[in-house]
């Protein structure tokens, strides 16, 4: 609540409804996603997500800073788990030449291998337990309606490439 004394704007019971559908659908899919990927694969969604950024750099690495924006984990965080997965040999790091505080992540060989192997069951994932659930007015609806509020949540300046319906990234799979 503001401090401005005004009485809070309550969720209606429709609201409220939707409100918990969206929390549980947050909650529970990375779960079932990432349980698929660690039996599967041996990763984390965490760990997919790192692939699929770096995968999807036409220079072939990413900055830290960046990689750690993109995926929505703190520094500290990515940067433990840079490690993990570069003692597994599934990715490279190298310090910045510009910035000595600076570094660059990039895949290893090892590390498309994986990321390739994974993506088909990632991909699966997502259509059994998402997409494959809605009709095709349901998806456009919300895609829409989860692009506005996603826009509205982003820093400025970061906006999120659209996709044409139909349309596939380049990478292997996001």
């Amino acid at each position: 609540m503001s401090g401005s004394g005004a009485e809070p704007r309550w969720l209606s019971d429709e609201d409220q409804c939707v409100w918990r559908q969206i929390i549980a659908v947050i909650n529970l899919l990375p779960v079932e996603l990432e349980r698929e990927l660690q039996r599967e694969h041996g990763l984390s969604i965490h760990d997919y997500q790192i692939l699929v950024h770096l995968s999807e750099n036409r220079e072939g690495e990413v900055r830290l800073t960046d990689l750690a924006e993109a995926t929505q984990q703190s520094k500290s965080r990515l940067s433990h788990q840079m490690t993990r997965m570069e003692n597994a040999g599934l990715v490279a790091r190298r310090n910045c030449p510009t910035d000595r505080r600076g570094a660059f992540a990039e895949l290893t060989d090892a590390g498309w291998a994986l990321l390739r192997a994974a993506a088909p069951t990632h991909v699966e994932g997502v259509r059994r337990h998402l997409m494959d659930v809605m009709t095709p007015q349901q998806k456009l609806v919300v895609g829409e309606a989860f692009g506005a509020v996603a826009e509205r949540l982003r820093p400025p300046g970061r906006a999120c490439p659209s996709l044409r319906p139909g349309a596939k990234p380049e990478a292997a799979a996001s």
